[in-house]
C-alpha cells in the first residue's frame, strides 16, 4: 500500500513533465516554421494587413573614368529634406522601456534633432512646421532645407519620423573642370543626360532605384525588425574612356593657346592610336566645364568636332593618292605636267595656291607642293566610282563608329550629279566635307598599313556586378592594299622633310609624316564660300617607319596667320608630347628623299 501510494505522484510528476516538454516542443517547432522555415511568406502576409510603409533606396549614378582609371565624372548624392507639419506638429509617441507609459516627443525636441544634424537652428527648423501649421493646419508638405549630404541623408532616416522623405537630387561632379568637357557632356538638375557621353552612354551609367517596405504604427513609427529590402538599388556601371586625362589636358591649354594667339574662331587637337583606332586625346576650345555647363554658350557645350564638318581641304590628296595606287590607275612613278593655273577637260578651272611655271610633277612632288592642278590630273586617271567607293571605305562617308550625340555623317552630293569642276575639286578636298573624326580616321588607315579600325572613345562598361560590355570592335577593314600605304607614308614623309613648314614639324629623333589643308568655309547664309575664311588643318604620324600615332590639329578661320602654317607650332608641340607620354621609341633610321620631278 504504502509503496503503490508513493509511486503514484511520482509518475503524475514525469506524466507531467513528457507533456511540458511535449508542448516546448511543439512550440519550438512552430516557432521555427513561423520565423525560419516560412518567414518570407509571414512577413509578406503581416505587409499586406495595412499600416504598411515603404521609402526609396537610391542608386548611384556610374562614374566616367579615362584609359588610366582616373575619375573623370562621378556622383554625389544629394537630398532634400519635406515635411508633412500635419504629422510632425503632433509629435511621436512610442511605448517606453520594459513596457512602461508610452513616451511622447514633441515637435521641439524633434526639430533640434533635425538641427543638429543639417546644420541649421533648432528655432529655424521648428518654425517650419509652425508657420506651415498656422497657415494651413491640414498642410501636409514644407521643405526642411536641400542638397544634404549622404551622410546627413542616413542620419536623418535613422531618426524614424514618418514624416519625413527625402527626393533625391541629382549630384554629379567633375573633378577636373573642363578636361575632356565637350566629350563628357553633363546632367541636367533633375539628373538626365543633356550631352556627350553621359547621353551616349547613359544604358551604362545610369542606376535603377530599390524599395525598402516596413510596417509602421497607426501615427507612423517604423516597428523595429519589420524592414524588408524587397527591390535592392543597382548602382550605375563605371565607363571607362580611351582618352588620357593627363594628355587631354595639356592638349586643351595647347589648342587654346594656339586659337588665342591666331586670332581663331576656335580650334581642336586630335590623338588617335594608329594600331588600334583608339581616341586617345579630342581637345577642343572653346570647350565647356560640365559643372556649369551653363556658362558656356549653347553652340559651345557639345562636340563640335563630331559634329561640323568642314572641306577638308589639300589634306585629301594623301586620299586620292592611296586611292589611285592601289587601284593600279598610277604609280609612284608616275609623272604629270602641271602649270600653277589650268582649264582641264569639261572647262573646269583649276589653280594652285602659289604662281609657279609648268613642273613635270611627281606623286610626291604634287604632295609637297600641294598642287591642286598636279592632283586633279592624277585623280582624273582614277574611275569615278573606284573613287566614290573608296571614299566611303576610308569611312569618309559614314558616322565614325564612336556614334557621338549629333554626330555628322559628312556632306558629299550625289555623285551622279557632279560636274566636272566638282569632279576635280573632290580629289583636293573642296566640294566634300568632313569631320575631324573622319579625316583621322582616314589617316589612321593609311598609317595603319592599310586597315581602318573601326574609332572609338569607350574602353568598356563595368557594370555594378562586375559584366564588362561596350568593348570596341577589335576587327578592322582593309581600305588599301599595304604597299599604297606604304608609299603614300613615305610620300607624307618628303612632306615634313622637304615642304615649307620642315623646320617647324621636326622632332629630333623621329620621323615625321604630314600633310597640311586649307578649306574655304561656307557662308550659311548664302552658300557660297565667305572671303578670305579658312579652315586649316595640319594632320600626319610618328614615327613614320613604325606609325603608333595620328595627330591632327585645326583652327577655325586664323586670322594672324590664314593658311595651314598656322597649325604648324601647335602640331610639333602636340605630337611631341604624345611620343613622350607613351614612352615611343625613337626612329632608327632617316626618312629616304623622293624626287618631285620626273
Amino acid at each position: 500500500m504504502t509503496t503503490a501510494t508513493s509511486r503514484s505522484p511520482r509518475r503524475r510528476t514525469v506524466i507531467a513533465l513528457a507533456v511540458v516538454l511535449i508542448v516546448i516542443v511543439a512550440f519550438v517547432v512552430r516557432l521555427i516554421d513561423i520565423q525560419v522555415v516560412n518567414a518570407r511568406e509571414h512577413v509578406d502576409d503581416s505587409l499586406s494587413m495595412g499600416l504598411q510603409g515603404s521609402r526609396t533606396e537610391y542608386g548611384s549614378r556610374g562614374s566616367i573614368v579615362d584609359e588610366n582609371g582616373v575619375t573623370l565624372a562621378s556622383s554625389m548624392n544629394r537630398y532634400d529634406v519635406e515635411i508633412d507639419p500635419s504629422l510632425a506638429a503632433k509629435g511621436i509617441t512610442v511605448r517606453g522601456d520594459d513596457d512602461t507609459d508610452d513616451v511622447t516627443t514633441t515637435w521641439p525636441e524633434i526639430a533640434a534633432k533635425i538641427a543638429a544634424i543639417t546644420g541649421q537652428d533648432a528655432a529655424d527648423v521648428q518654425n517650419i512646421v509652425t508657420d506651415a501649421v498656422a497657415e494651413n493646419p491640414h498642410s501636409q508638405w514644407a521643405r526642411i532645407t536641400r542638397n544634404v549630404s549622404t551622410e546627413q541623408y542616413r542620419a536623418l532616416v535613422a531618426l524614424g519620423l514618418p514624416f519625413l522623405s527625402f527626393p533625391p537630387q541629382a549630384g554629379r561632379m567633375y573633378p577636373d573642370g573642363a578636361v575632356a568637357g565637350n566629350l563628357l557632356g553633363f546632367v541636367g538638375t533633375d539628373g538626365q543626360p543633356l550631352e556627350g557621353l553621359e547621353s551616349a552612354d547613359n544604358a551604362c551609367l545610369a542606376s535603377s532605384n530599390g524599395k525598402v517596405v516596413f510596417q509602421q504604427s497607426r501615427d507612423g513609427v517604423v516597428l523595429p525588425g519589420t524592414e524588408v529590402v524587397t527591390q535592392p538599388a543597382v548602382d550605375g556601371g563605371t565607363l571607362q574612356l580611351t582618352i588620357d586625362r593627363d594628355l587631354q589636358w595639356y592638349l586643351q591649354q595647347l589648342i587654346a593657346e594656339q586659337v588665342q594667339n591666331t586670332g581663331s574662331l576656335g580650334g581642336t587637337i586630335t590623338v588617335v592610336e594608329a594600331k588600334t583606332g583608339k581616341i586617345r586625346a579630342l581637345a577642343e576650345y572653346p570647350t565647356v566645364d560640365p559643372n556649369d555647363p551653363t556658362a558656356s554658350p549653347a553652340g559651345e557645350r557639345g562636340s563640335s568636332a563630331f559634329r561640323d564638318p568642314h572641306e577638308p581641304g589639300s589634306t585629301m590628296k594623301a586620299i586620292t593618292a592611296a586611292i589611285g595606287l592601289d587601284s593600279g590607275a598610277f604609280s609612284a612613278d608616275t609623272t604629270v605636267t602641271a602649270s600653277s593655273s589650268e582649264t582641264l577637260p569639261g572647262g573646269a578651272r583649276v589653280s594652285d595656291s602659289f604662281s609657279h611655271p609648268e613642273n613635270r610633277y611627281t606623286l610626291t612632288g604634287v604632295l609637297i607642293d600641294s598642287s591642286n592642278v598636279g592632283i586633279s590630273k592624277f585623280g582624273e586617271m582614277i574611275p569615278l566610282d573606284t573613287r566614290v567607293s573608296a571614299l566611303g571605305k576610308f569611312g569618309l562617308t559614314q558616322q565614325t563608329a564612336v556614334g557621338f550625340p549629333g554626330e555628322s555623317s559628312g556632306i558629299m552630293r550625289d555623285p551622279a550629279g557632279w560636274d566636272k569642276q566638282t569632279f576635280y575639286n573632290t580629289t583636293f578636298g573642296q566640294g566634300i566635307s568632313v569631320t575631324i573624326p573622319q579625316l583621322a580616321g582616314a589617316y589612321q588607315t593609311i598609317a595603319n598599313g592599310g586597315v581602318r579600325m573601326p574609332l572609338s572613345l569607350v574602353e568598356g562598361c563595368t557594370a555594378a556586378d562586375g559584366t564588362v560590355t561596350d568593348v570596341p570592335d577589335a576587327e578592322g577593314q582593309r581600305v588599301v592594299s599595304e604597299d599604297a600605304a606604304r608609299q603614300v607614308s613615305q610620300m607624307l614623309e618628303n612632306v615634313a622633310t622637304q615642304g615649307t613648314l620642315a623646320s617647324q614639324v621636326a622632332i629630333p629623333g623621329y620621323r615625321v609624316a604630314i600633310k597640311t589643308g586649307t578649306g574655304e568655309k561656307t557662308d550659311p547664309e548664302t552658300g557660297a564660300y565667305k572671303g578670305d575664311a579658312y579652315f586649316t588643318t595640319m594632320i600626319g604620324f610618328a614615327p613614320a617607319d613604325d606609325p603608333q600615332y595620328v595627330v591632327e590639329v585645326n583652327l577655325d578661320e586664323p586670322r594672324t596667320v590664314k593658311s595651314s602654317a598656322a597649325t604648324a607650332p601647335a602640331f610639333q608641340k602636340a605630337l611631341t608630347q604624345v611620343l613622350k607620354t607613351y614612352r615611343v621609341i625613337p626612329s632608327g633610321t632617316t626618312t629616304p628623299e623622293l624626287p618631285k620631278f620626273g
